[in-house]
């Protein structure tokens, strides 16, 4: 079984702000993106803020989405977690496209135990390098 985690930290900017408030709109975004993944959806809660935005998870059996808009932005914050092997990138790209982002910022975490990472390195798309580094090895980044 393939348990290495992958986690996208998306930020979408300039979103049209009259569906990032709206919390039928987010709530529906967030399902095809799990949807798009190839995620078992487990569970969901969302709640829409008063005046405005709306913020949303999916519990998901290979982990988890979540959702949080900032209509008088027009910014909105994801994360896409997926593990056994799912990729979680086609998510970021249904909730940019559907959500109308102008402008956007992604970022990739894989996560694991260092032999599960070293030995899962062929589960992920080519264009993902990992590096794992010894605590005290030197400075991050």
């Amino acid at each position: 079984m393939k348990t290495l985690g992958r986690h996208l930290i998306l930020e979408l900017y300039d979103c049209d702000r009259a569906l990032i408030d709206d919390l039928a709109v987010v709530e529906r975004c967030l399902r095809k993106a799990a949807e798009r993944v190839g995620a078992t959806v487990m569970a969901a809660q969302f709640h829409r803020y008063c005046p405005q935005g709306v913020s949303g998870t999916l519990l998901i059996a290979e982990s988890h989405l979540s959702i949080h808009t900032w209509p008088e932005h027009g910014y909105v914050a994801a994360d896409i977690f997926t593990c056994g092997g799912l990729d979680p990138r086609p998510g970021f790209e249904v909730l940019a496209l559907e959500l109308r982002a102008g402008q956007h910022r992604l970022q990739e975490i894989v996560r694991g135990l260092p032999d599960e990472i070293a030995a899962g390195r062929s589960i992920l798309p080519a264009d993902v390098t990992v590096t794992l580094r010894e605590s005290g090895s030197g400075s991050p980044g």
